[in-house]
């Protein structure tokens, strides 16, 4: 993955706001991600993501974290999404919660 990111954090409540995120996202869940713009994504979680350390565009180091979402039904979608931009995550798959 490309370790550069628009936005990075070094302060311990954006770096605990993400790990409680990821918390949320088990692998294979099905979710709902609801966004700062208010949009919303779902699929299913592909892969268990991890705060990373990244650099913005001014060379800062700082953290983040993004997720993969795929959609069985439609074999070539995927999207990355950062997590700093999730608001809440929603569960379609209840069973999932929990997991990883």
């Amino acid at each position: 993955m490309d370790r550069q990111a628009e936005r990075v954090y070094t302060d311990q409540a954006s770096v605990r706001q993400l790990e409680s995120l990821i918390d949320q996202l088990p692998k294979h869940g099905h979710v709902v991600l609801v966004m700062k713009d208010g949009s919303s994504c779902d699929g299913v979680v592909s892969k268990r993501p991890n705060v990373q350390v990244f650099r913005d565009a001014h060379e800062h180091e700082g953290v983040n974290a993004r997720v993969q979402l795929r959609r069985p039904d439609v074999p070539d979608w995927s999207r990355h999404v950062w997590l700093d931009q999730v608001v809440r995550v929603e569960h379609l798959d209840l069973s999932m919660v929990g997991k990883s």
